[in-house]
């Protein structure tokens, strides 16, 4: 009594090819693979740094003057008496 035989490890084999098969066990490998490489490229991705966000448009055009000539001054009439 003790550890499995030799014979025992060749029958746990063969009832598992027969659960599995050929074609089976190799769609599993390969998704196994895939999955891998999807793993891998989403580490890749996170490790690039984030894009800068867009600018807003009102922030890049110019400040509105409301009066552009500075020397300007009111009408006479227009000024208060006093």
């Amino acid at each position: 009594m003790g550890g499995l035989s030799l014979w025992h490890w060749l029958i746990v084999g063969i009832v598992v090819m027969l659960l599995f098969g050929k074609g089976r066990f190799s769609d599993m490998m390969g998704d196994v693979a895939k999955g891998i490489k999807s793993f891998k490229k989403g580490l890749a991705e996170e490790d690039a740094p984030p894009p800068p966000p867009p600018v807003a448009r009102l922030q890049s055009q110019p400040d509105m003057d409301p009066n552009p000539d500075r020397n300007l001054h009111p009408m006479e009439e227009d000024r208060p008496k006093g």
